[in-house]
């Protein structure tokens, strides 16, 4: 399963670094400044969490299969169709009340990291 996880994260990034690129090239003069540094930072943290999201797979070869891996990779992945995704339909369609998503992405990538650090902590070294 968790190679399904790292697949996914490598499709996120690549994605990511798509997204980067359109808002360089694609969206600079029809997006105002402002917008176009939300649109930023949605793909600068997608990309983020995609690697999260390799970490968290390859953690599995060693680890073995934990719960809290599979629960980190869950909220990464959450938290990046929320928290980029919200930015990401916030700078192209100027409404403000997507932003109001933002926050519940955020939260899911600090779950994310406590899971992770949590599997981490209570993993029994072989």
């Amino acid at each position: 399963m968790m190679h399904r996880t790292a697949a996914l994260g490598a499709v996120l990034a690549g994605l990511a670094v798509a997204a980067g690129a359109f808002a360089a090239h694609g969206l600079r003069g029809a997006l105002d400044v402002a917008m176009l540094a939300v649109f930023r930072t949605g793909a600068r943290y997608q990309f983020y969490h995609a690697l999260a999201l390799i970490l968290t797979a390859l953690l599995a070869g060693p680890l073995g299969p934990r719960r809290g891996l599979r629960l980190a990779a869950g909220l990464f992945a959450t938290g990046i169709a929320l928290f980029s995704g919200s930015l990401y339909a916030l700078a192209l369609t100027g409404i403000p009340r997507l932003g109001l998503i933002t926050p519940l992405g955020g939260l899911a990538f600090l779950l994310g990291w406590g899971a992770l650090a949590v599997s981490l902590w209570t993993a029994r070294a072989d």
